[in-house]
C-alpha cells in the first residue's frame, strides 16, 4: 500500500474517476460493469438491476464473483464508499474506478427517455 500511494499523482488519480456518461459507454460497450458497493437495506429501497450488489463490508470475502476481464466500476449513493471499494479492488489486481457522483448522478442522467442510452437486455 505505502508503494501505491507514493506512486499516486494527479493523473493516475482523476483516471480513476468515471463519470455517467463514459460509464454508459462502457456499459453498452461490454467492457465495465457497475458493482453497487451499497448495504442491503439501501437495495431493498432502489435496486439497480443493472448492477451487481456486493456490499463493501463483504467484498473480501466475495472477489470471486467480479471479473478480472472488465472494468470494475464501483457506485453507491454518492462516493464515499465506491471510492473505497475501487482503492482495495485495484490492490488486489482489478482495473476499477469509481462513479462520479454516485448513484444520484447515474439517476439524474437516465431519467425519463435518456434511460434508453443505456443498452440492457
Amino acid at each position: 500500500m505505502d508503494d501505491y500511494i507514493r506512486g499516486l499523482d494527479m493523473a493516475s488519480i482523476m483516471a480513476q474517476r468515471v463519470n455517467t456518461d463514459q460509464l454508459i459507454e462502457l456499459i453498452n460497450k461490454k467492457e465495465a460493469i457497475l458493482l453497487d458497493v451499497r448495504y442491503p437495506f439501501e437495495n431493498n429501497i432502489w435496486d439497480f438491476k443493472i448492477s451487481k450488489l456486493i456490499p463493501l463490508n463483504e467484498l473480501p470475502d466475495r472477489l470471486d464473483e467480479i471479473p478480472m476481464d472488465k472494468i470494475i466500476v464501483c457506485a453507491c449513493p454518492i462516493e464515499v464508499r465506491s471510492n473505497i471499494a475501487c482503492q482495495y479492488l485495484i490492490q488486489k489486481g482489478f482495473n476499477a474506478k469509481y462513479l462520479i457522483g454516485g448513484f444520484l448522478a447515474l439517476v439524474d442522467r437516465l431519467k425519463g427517455a435518456q434511460a434508453m442510452d443505456l443498452n440492457i437486455p
